[in-house]
């Protein structure tokens, strides 16, 4: 007996039509300890990509279909590998979900609500 559903054409499964992702680039082996100029770097391709995105201080939120996420994420790759970084590593978390639409603000301000009732 077969664990998998014969219904599903396994072979052209698509990828989700939306996820957010958080992702921290992490450049190694660069002349200092400072990374901020190839964080910089990848910001801009963030902007440039028309996709939304949010920098914080370890890392960068940024929603959009799956597939538009994480090739966004393997430009901020090649981009620093073009800049002569020869090693990166990054830590990719991301999530998607199919009962309701969710923005990035939308999970901020749920939890933000809760604190509120705090006061």
């Amino acid at each position: 007996m077969s664990s998998s559903s014969p219904s599903i054409d396994l072979k052209n499964l698509a990828t989700p039509p939306k996820c957010t992702a958080d992702f921290c680039l992490i450049p190694i082996g660069t002349p200092t300890a400072s990374v901020s100029a190839q964080i910089a770097e990848v910001q801009r391709l963030m902007k440039a990509s028309g996709l939304k995105y949010s920098m914080h201080s370890a890392g960068t939120t940024v929603e959009g279909s799956w597939d538009d996420v994480t090739r966004l994420i393997g430009q901020a790759h090649t981009l620093l590998h073009e800049k002569g970084i020869v090693r990166i590593q990054t830590d990719v978390r991301i999530g998607s979900r199919t009962d309701k639409a969710q923005t990035m603000e939308d999970k901020v301000a749920a939890v933000e609500k809760l604190l509120a009732s705090d006061q």
